[in-house]
């Protein structure tokens, strides 16, 4: 029987794209993963401009949107993990933007 080994060093990111629809991440071992956008509520509710904004973090092991305040880790994205953050906490986020805006 083998046994799968994940080597740690080929889950990191070299680039990112968020589309209408999704998540999409290429690996330093030149894979490229998707993810719903449906997943991260702050990333599907985020302008164009706020999704562009991201970087690296970590050695490329994660993604940092600071005006999203939304981070993703490329462990996470390959295991199938969508956004663990309770609805109650989107709803008030939502909020805050909505206020920031007035």
């Amino acid at each position: 029987m083998s046994t799968l080994v994940i080597d740690r060093e080929t889950l990191r990111a070299r680039g990112v794209q968020v589309t209408d629809d999704a998540v999409v991440v290429d690996l330093v071992d030149g894979r490229t993963i998707s993810t719903p956008l449906a997943w991260y509520p702050r990333l599907l509710h985020g302008s164009t401009a706020e999704r562009a904004k991201f970087e690296l973090i970590g050695n490329g092991e994660g993604i940092h949107w600071p005006d999203l305040d939304e981070d993703l880790s490329i462990e996470g994205m390959l295991a199938g993990q969508p956004s663990r953050e309770k609805r109650e906490s989107i709803e008030r986020w939502l909020a805050s933007r909505k206020k920031a805006k007035i």
